[in-house]
């Protein structure tokens, strides 16, 4: 598939996409262990997983937007700008 097949977001959105799809993956990883520690891996788990995600991810998306201008920040004292 390219990528003239299918309709894209204007690039400035990609400030928001990328966050997005970044707290979605965390928190689906970081929630499934936390259950799988918590419950097993068993029926209870796919029946708690998902709201476990969602109300992670709802925390997460939000927490991501307000403080990834303070990490930019921080990671420009910490890396040398390229040369």
């Amino acid at each position: 598939m390219t990528s003239s097949t299918y309709p894209r977001l204007p690039a400035r959105y990609a400030g928001v996409v990328m966050p997005l799809i970044l707290s979605g993956l965390m928190t689906l990883v970081v929630s499934g262990i936390s259950t799988v520690k918590v419950l097993g891996l068993g029926p209870e788990f796919l029946r708690a997983w998902p709201l476990s995600w969602l109300l992670s991810w709802l925390v997460a998306f939000p927490t991501l937007l307000v403080l990834l201008p303070l990490v930019r920040r921080l990671v420009a004292l910490v890396v040398a700008p390229p040369a």
